[in-house]
């Protein structure tokens, strides 16, 4: 079973059993503007939930990454390193960033539904 989930700093993290792919939302690549930097942990780091993970820079600024969930990291996506336009061209794809695997499943009551996030997405546009 697969589970999406947002925080309201636009970090989404899906779930499936143990692992959680993470990586920024649409809506917030679009914020963004052409991405051309990431700098993401190494394997073995631990993250913890709403700490920061990383580092995202475009060309209008620089960001802080703030995971979702807290574990252990298990695979980071070091082809951003040298492609980071792909969060641009997809964000929720190939653009995903850490997978980690979780120390606290309870901690997804915390986060966002998919319903959730656009409320908080429109709360924002407006």
């Amino acid at each position: 079973m697969e589970t999406l989930k947002f925080n309201k700093s636009h970090e989404w993290a899906k779930v499936e059993g143990e692992t959680a792919t993470i990586g920024i939302t649409d809506y917030a690549q679009q914020q963004l503007g052409d991405i051309v930097f990431i700098e993401l942990p190494d394997v073995g780091a631990q993250v913890k939930q709403f700490s920061q993970f990383g580092t995202i820079e475009s060309t209008k600024a620089a960001n802080e990454l703030y995971s979702p969930l807290s574990g252990e990291v298990i695979e980071a996506n070091s082809e951003l390193v040298n492609n980071p336009q792909w969060i641009n061209e997809d964000a929720s794809g190939k653009g995903w960033m850490i997978k980690i695997r979780l120390s606290d499943a309870s901690e997804l009551d915390n986060l966002l539904d998919e319903d959730g996030y656009k409320e908080l997405v429109e709360k924002e546009s407006n």
